[in-house]
């Protein structure tokens, strides 16, 4: 099961106006486009454990026989975030299947567990992913995990756990593989003090939603400025790691690449002012993983000099409907 040639995944270049990674960033994040209309979508609600439920949406397939996509949110977002709902928008034009999750406490699910997810949340992934299975088992699932989550399954994929062989392929965007680095890029340095502020917010509407629902709980309602302090104060005790920095070394991808046997992608460009490209270069990675490193994009951004064949300058949907495209059904 081999894919393809996928030079396209770092093909990339910027649109003149946004030519930076941090400028690709916001700009991939607040700008909007055109509004695409809306597939109609099933809600399932998941119980993960006595206190944790989440709620995934499921898009039904227009083509029987197309691999079902399941898409994976990022940091303080969620199946309403606006990449998930054009992402998977586009894919069902196309006729694909999708699923989109979310993590523990987020989105739809915000007051359904006792706690919140983090960066190491492999054994919900997993059970999510054989949620989507069980419905589906006769078709072939690709997962899509986006920064954090693509940080998450790259974790699942390599260290150890038994991956269904329905998963035909697997890829992550933009993953923060070493947390620490990432945590303290995006809560220390100047030029990112406007993307941790954001985040922030998104977690404390999070929290806020926990700490009423679950007023025993431990609560992660503290006057906390950044992830880092986020991550020390709440995170680590809340997944019952030893401390924040148990969580950063036992969850980050970087240690499960060299464990991965199934095909996997990383799309992560260079200018990702939260991700150092030269990070990869330190990672031992199995033969089945691929990386894709353009230049340009920052973090999730991809706002394309060209207009794509989908008819906008949003480059990151349009490589990834091309590498599932490419993805090889088994003989």
């Amino acid at each position: 099961m081999n894919m393809r040639s996928t030079q396209y995944m770092e093909s990339f270049e910027a649109h003149w106006g946004v030519p930076g990674g941090i400028s690709q960033t916001i700009v991939g994040s607040q700008f909007k486009g055109v509004e695409l209309p809306c597939p109609p979508r099933i809600r399932h609600e998941l119980h993960l454990d006595e206190q944790g439920r989440v709620i995934l949406y499921e898009i039904e397939a227009k083509d029987q026989n197309k691999p079902i996509i399941l898409l994976a949110h990022g940091m303080g977002g969620c199946s309403e975030s606006g990449y998930m709902k054009r992402i998977s928008t586009k894919l069902w034009m196309q006729g694909y299947g999708v699923f989109l999750i979310n993590h523990r406490g987020s989105g739809p699910g915000m007051g359904l567990s006792s706690r919140l997810w983090n960066g190491g949340a492999s054994d919900d992934l997993a059970k999510m992913i054989d949620f989507v299975i069980q419905r589906n088992p006769d078709k072939f699932l690709v997962p899509i995990g986006f920064s954090l989550s693509g940080n998450i399954l790259l974790k699942y994929l390599g260290e150890g756990q038994i991956v269904p062989g329905k998963v035909l392929g697997a890829l992550a965007v933009n993953p923060p593989v070493d947390l620490r680095i990432s945590s303290a890029i995006i809560s220390r340095k100047w030029s990112c003090a406007v993307f941790n502020q954001y985040y922030m917010k998104l977690i404390r509407n999070q929290a806020v939603v926990l700490a009423k629902q679950f007023p025993s709980a431990l609560s992660p309602l503290k006057n906390l400025k950044t992830i880092w302090d986020f991550d020390v104060s709440y995170t680590a005790p809340s997944g019952g790691f030893k401390d924040v920095d148990d969580y950063y070394d036992s969850c980050s991808s970087m240690h499960y690449l060299k464990g991965i046997k199934i095909p996997t992608s990383i799309l992560c460009a260079e200018d990702d002012p939260f991700v150092p490209g030269k990070i990869f270069d330190q990672i031992e990675m199995s033969e089945s993983v691929t990386l894709h490193k353009p230049k340009k994009g920052g973090h999730m951004g991809y706002i394309a000099r060209h207009v794509t064949p989908h008819g906008d300058r949003r480059w990151m949907d349009y490589a990834i409907s091309e590498w599932i495209r490419q993805l090889r059904l088994p003989a």
